[in-house]
């Protein structure tokens, strides 16, 4: 969690960012919550953690942080002297220098060499298929990676004697922004396809908010958006970034042993799995423009802010008229109990060419609940065929002309669920937590569960036990 805040604050304090009052940061409070939204603590619990995440932002109420919650009357602002002071200037770096010798050191090391012991570091993709070619190579013992975080979600039951590392590969790192769109590397991690997604077209920028609640931020920052898909393809892994880049029409581009391939994510995820010698080198994802292109993504899990797999994920784009009539569509769906991310092809042909109406909608929905069907042994099929067609209908409701507004049951982009017994939603991922801790105890078998101070509990607070401890050793 430290290394989380830490990074938080250095990514805030941007010179082009207004200066925040003495002795804070350039963090705001949500930014600090979504720094360590990832990490488990079972122990002290979250209120106290954000609290003190959230003494370092600028716009942060000390009310809520227990400081300060009466002061004299009349006076119009907290005393903030119970807070230490924050220095940027104090933060430490690794030095540049000692980066580049270390990569030159790496770059200067040929494949086979660093592979003695059981890494292979190929710098090409030539040198790669080489390795493929060599006798030694048995993909039952071989395992390529770029970080591996997939091993947190896939054990690995077998055991590999040898690992080869593609991150050396530039070829796989590739950001290339052109007015037809932006190609993607496939060793490129989920954080640095946020960053440039950020910087782009609404379909863009929501391709990146969605991202954003993918895993958690450390590990974006390690995870590759080729590995999160190969393991789509491969695994059956309940990936939204797969159904987010099928619905914006994204290509990949693909080398067996014989030849490169392109292909459309959905070509791309209903092959058979790919074997160990097929590499996807790059993804594509077109530039729509904002004319007449509306593109929303949900997902149902149960954490609001991300780092949970989904219970069902959707993207939706559709270009329309300027009657609003639909003139194209795409409606992915995955990670109900299926094998991959598909497109809900009978729904797309009936709603092209419509203009949306309650009808309409009614009719869309009855159709995509014979289309999304999960497979047999899905948990709570019932609640995520639900869920599906709760996110087409607030889709759908946003195109129609006439229509009632509906109930913010599902809110595109920032939805969440507890499980098919509680679902809830959140509106806007910038709310801050904003909590008090209340202890309520029963009288039924008093004194029984009554609270007592600890023996010691203000020594141990204070630090004066650990001088006394340490003073029985000198």
């Amino acid at each position: 969690m430290c290394m989380s805040i830490f990074s938080a604050l250095v990514k805030a304090d941007k010179p082009d960012g207004p200066a925040p009052p003495t002795g804070f940061s350039k963090l705001t409070c949500s930014e600090a919550e979504h720094a360590v939204s990832g990490n488990l603590c079972r122990c002290t619990g979250y209120r106290p953690i954000l609290d003190t995440c959230k003494s370092f932002a600028a716009d942060v109420d000390l009310e809520d942080l227990g400081l300060n919650s009466f002061w004299k009357k009349g006076t119009d602002r907290a005393d903030v002297g119970k807070l230490p002071e924050y220095s940027s200037g104090a933060v430490c770096t690794f030095p540049e220098f000692l980066k580049s010798e270390i990569k030159g050191q790496m770059n200067d090391i040929p494949a086979a060499i660093a592979g003695q012991d059981g890494w292979y570091h190929p710098k090409s993709i030539e040198e790669l298929h080489s390795l493929f070619d060599s006798n030694w190579f048995d993909e039952n013992s071989v395992k390529i990676v770029a970080s591996n975080t997939g091993a947190g979600v896939y054990k690995d039951q077998d055991l590999y004697d040898k690992y080869i590392d593609i991150q050396g590969i530039p070829e796989l790192s590739v950001i290339d922004r052109s007015s037809k769109g932006l190609e993607i590397g496939a060793a490129v991690s989920i954080s640095k396809v946020i960053e440039v997604f950020s910087d782009g077209t609404p379909v863009f920028t929501k391709i990146a908010g969605h991202l954003s609640k993918v895993a958690s931020p450390f590990v974006r920052n390690t995870a590759t958006v080729g590995g999160n898909v190969i393991m789509a393809q491969r695994l059956q892994f309940p990936s939204d970034i797969a159904t987010v880049l099928l619905a914006a029409g994204s290509t990949v581009t693909v080398q067996t042993a014989s030849k490169m391939l392109r292909l459309t994510m959905e070509e791309f995820l209903e092959q058979p799995p790919c074997d160990a010698k097929t590499i996807l080198l790059s993804i594509f994802v077109p530039d729509w423009g904002s004319d007449n292109v509306i593109f929303e993504t949900s997902r149902a899990s149960p954490r609001p802010f991300g780092n949970a797999v989904s219970f069902v994920n959707s993207a939706f784009l559709a270009r329309t008229s300027g009657q609003l009539v639909i003139e194209d569509i795409c409606l992915a769906f995955g990670a109900y109990g299926v094998d991959h991310a598909t497109r809900a092809r009978k729904v797309e042909e009936f709603l092209k060419g419509k203009s949306v109406s309650a009808a309409v909608i009614l009719e869309a929905v009855q159709l995509l609940k014979d289309v999304i069907s999960p497979s047999e042994g899905t948990t709570h099929p019932e609640y995520r065929v639900s869920l599906a067609v709760s996110f087409l209908f607030s889709f759908l409701s946003s195109l129609g002309n006439n229509l009632n507004e509906p109930a913010n049951a599902i809110a595109p982009n920032g939805s969440c669920a507890n499980g098919p017994e509680k679902h809830g939603t959140v509106g806007s991922d910038d709310l801050p937590v904003r909590s008090r801790q209340e202890l309520v105890f029963s009288d039924e078998y008093k004194p029984v569960g009554k609270p007592i101070t600890k023996a010691g509990a203000e020594l141990q607070a204070s630090g004066i036990f650990l001088q006394l401890l340490f003073q029985c050793f000198i």
